[in-house]
């Protein structure tokens, strides 16, 4: 620590006026007696306005400010997978077993154990060339995950010694000629994006395994994604589904602001979860990072920067990273109190004029890259926004998809109708198809995109529809429009309906999407065939192997027996227009 200390001038809330301090911007520095942790984020001459990220209640002016000569950075290395951190990277088990449930102040903890012995295996010999960025070992961190243990940016020379074995992260494993020594752990400031080569395009698509997701608005490896809803219409169960089910390889989960309910249900569940892929718990490939609402505001900025880098991190070692932020809504209402005890001009309905380029500055680090390793690896943002009311004008929402490409809105009429997941198809949508149709034409099937298209046709027209019939009713329309309506009735129940508890129904891969969705085209255009034949409408959609292809997506191996259902109820739709 500097031996120049200040002392505090003013107090407003999470807000701390130090003088006598020659401090700069974003040094994190320890307020009052009690070394509460806090970061400069304004000078004016000889007076530092800091943002405290503890409570402040109790401390008085006149107490010394101390200057620790850091940014606000976080630990990175082997023990980071499986962690509970709070919004600074304090794990939270390590603090409860010190003083229980509730954090006290001024209160230090490292974000890795730095005691813990990792088996460490050397992936680079004496005498090779190594520069920033580069893997120089391997750890195997959980059952599922090798953690690569890379040379720190901005490093670089020749290896003069390496060895494998035992080490904690703070031992040295590697020396180089120039005698720097790397340890397993490095350090990296928060708001500074870590380096990459170069980013591509968006043209892999993150797969979830959520048929309205993935079929209508698919959303890229790398890209960033929106997700506004009122309360209750399940903001955090997609999420939650998301975080288990989609085809990344880490997952970063932010806690950002989120109600103490809600935030433990969150944490009692994950521990438990399944991975899918593995057969092993979830948690392996796991971060989380609980910032609840009663806990200081200015720890909900740290948080959301906390996560980001931690998942920039592991994108550096060629992983596919997801990162869910629930709810971006809670940080920009901490940024609206800090810029108002700092008497900034408000802008729109109270928050900084700078909460657009805030946004933009955390969705802008998503992305797909080429490491420095020369490896690909990703960045997927997840947001989720909770405007107040459900009313997406406001500016958080705005702000938002000003930025995403994926805009998944949640309805509340939706949610009541016990229809999930809860998004509405007629407002959402996603700007990434046109990048993606190729990949879905080479890997899926080569009229992939069409038959999106034509699903989504048919919800539009649906619509359309739907407000003559409250007028008149279903049975003032001519018969073929009828049949929209029930192919469209089909589309919802069937096919973007979706049990997110149901062990078989919670997830589809894309293959069996492209089938059920092809199902759905596949009686259309019989049921047309049959009533130009003379066959009754009532007849044709009754079949029972129709209700058999609905009702059996419920049950294991669905995918196998699509298509001898789908024949089955071909049959069965020629026999009815026969009958008649």
């Amino acid at each position: 620590m500097s031996d120049e200390n200040g002392v505090i001038y003013r107090i407003s809330g999470p807000v701390v006026t130090a003088t006598g301090i020659r401090s700069r911007m974003y040094e994190v520095v320890r307020v009052g007696h009690e070394g509460l942790m806090g970061e400069v984020i304004e000078l004016h001459g000889d007076k530092s306005v800091i943002q405290v990220y503890e409570d402040t209640s109790g401390i008085r002016p006149g107490e010394p400010v101390v200057r620790t000569g850091q940014t606000l950075s976080v630990q990175l290395g082997p023990g980071l997978l499986t962690q509970i951190y709070d919004g600074i990277q304090r794990p939270l088990p390590v603090l409860e077993k010190t003083m229980g449930t509730f954090i006290e102040r001024g209160v230090d903890a490292d974000g890795l154990d730095l005691e813990k012995v990792w088996d460490f295996e050397a992936t680079v010999s004496v005498g090779d060339e190594v520069e920033s960025g580069n893997v120089i070992g391997t750890v195997q961190e959980t059952e599922t995950i090798v953690h690569k243990v890379m040379l720190p940016p901005g490093t670089s020379g020749k290896v003069a010694s390496i060895e494998s074995g035992s080490f904690n992260v703070t031992q040295t494993v590697c020396t180089l000629d120039d005698g720097t020594e790397v340890q397993m752990m490095q350090k990296w400031p928060v708001r500074s994006p870590r380096p990459f080569k170069q980013k591509y395009a968006p043209d892999t698509p993150l797969v979830t395994g959520m048929r309205i997701l993935d079929f209508l608005f698919p959303l890229a490896k790398g890209g960033a994604a929106g997700i506004p809803g009122p309360f209750g219409s399940g903001k955090t169960v997609t999420q939650q589904s998301l975080a288990k089910y989609s085809d990344a390889q880490i997952v970063v989960y932010i806690g950002c602001g989120e109600r103490g309910n809600e935030m433990t249900e969150v944490l009692d569940e994950f521990p438990h979860l399944i991975d899918p892929n593995t057969g092993k718990p979830l948690m392996n490939r796991t971060v989380m990072i609980a910032n609840t609402s009663n806990m200081p505001v200015a720890a909900r900025e740290a948080s959301v920067y906390t996560g980001i880098t931690i998942a920039e991190y592991f994108r550096d070692m060629g992983y596919d990273v997801a990162l869910m932020a629930d709810s971006t809504s809670r940080w920009a209402e901490a940024m609206r109190e800090i810029s108002s005890r700092l008497e900034e001009m408000p802008g729109e309905e109270g928050y900084p004029a700078y909460l657009s380029s805030r946004l933009a500055e955390f969705y802008e680090r998503a992305g797909r890259v080429e490491t420095l390793e020369g490896e690909d690896g990703s960045v997927t943002v997840i947001g989720a926004v909770s405007p107040p009311g459900g009313d997406i004008s406001e500016p958080v929402s705005q702000g938002t998809l000003r930025i995403v490409k994926v805009f998944w809105g949640l309805d509340a009429g939706l949610a009541r109708q016990r229809h999930f997941p809860a998004i509405n198809w007629l407002s959402s949508y996603s700007l990434y198809p046109q990048s993606l149709d190729q990949w879905f034409r080479d890997n899926i099937a080569t009229d992939f995109p069409e038959i999106r298209t034509e699903i989504s046709s048919l919800l539009q027209v649906e619509a359309e529809l739907q407000e003559i019939v409250q007028l008149v009713g279903s049975d003032a329309l001519p018969v073929d429009q009828q049949l929209t309506l029930e192919v469209a009735r089909m589309i919802r129940e069937f096919f973007l309906q979706q049990n997110g508890f149901h062990e078989v129904d919670a997830y589809s891969g894309l293959e069996q999407q492209y089938k059920m969705a092809k199902a759905v085209l596949t009686f259309q255009d019989s049921a047309k065939k049959a009533l130009a034949a003379g066959g009754q409408l009532e007849d044709v959609v009754n079949v029972p192997a129709r209700t058999n292809l609905m009702r059996d997506r419920f049950e294991p191996g669905y995918i196998d027996r699509v298509d001898g259902l789908v024949d089955e109820m071909n049959k069965q739709i020629a026999a009815a227009a026969e009958d008649n």
